[in-house]
């Protein structure tokens, strides 16, 4: 067995530019590697094959990608605070008042209601009289306010 190949392994991980933990010698070719003492030395032996370098050691993301596949798994249980920090009441009139408001634009646009129906309909939207879309329309449907019935 040849002296300590501390220095070369040192000067090889440089120019190979790896850690010293990365760099392999030849088994066969030991007795060359001992010998070279100068950074020229190791860089004919490493163009030899003498001298090379291993693969990199990488974590493997097999099971990341398998835990992103699945959905995104919203029950009690994995919920962090309180029912209004996660969407505030503000945020949940404005969201409903929004789309019922949305709808009743359709209406009027398609003819099915007039503009004093939309008006008035519109004002009760804003004083909350109605809990959905669908409620909205029933209310229509079971007032007669609506011209012909939706499908």
């Amino acid at each position: 067995m040849p002296a300590k190949l501390d220095l070369q392994k040192r000067i090889a991980a440089k120019l190979m530019k790896c850690g010293e933990t990365r760099v392999r010698f030849d088994p066969e070719r030991l007795d060359d590697v001992a010998e070279a003492i100068t950074r020229e030395d190791i860089k004919k032996l490493i163009e030899d094959g003498a001298i090379y370098k291993v693969q990199a050691i990488g974590v493997s993301r097999v099971r990341a990608r398998k835990r992103e596949e699945k959905e995104r798994v919203r029950g009690h249980g994995s919920r962090k605070g309180g029912r209004y920090s996660r969407v505030t009441r503000k945020e949940r009139w404005m969201l409903k008042v929004r789309v019922q408001r949305k709808k009743l634009k359709q209406l009027r646009e398609k003819k099915l209601i007039d503009a004093s129906t939309y008006r008035r309909v519109y004002r009760m939207v804003k004083a909350g009289a109605f809990k959905s879309v669908s409620d909205l329309i029933s209310y229509l449907e079971a007032n007669r306010l609506i011209r012909r019935p939706l499908i």
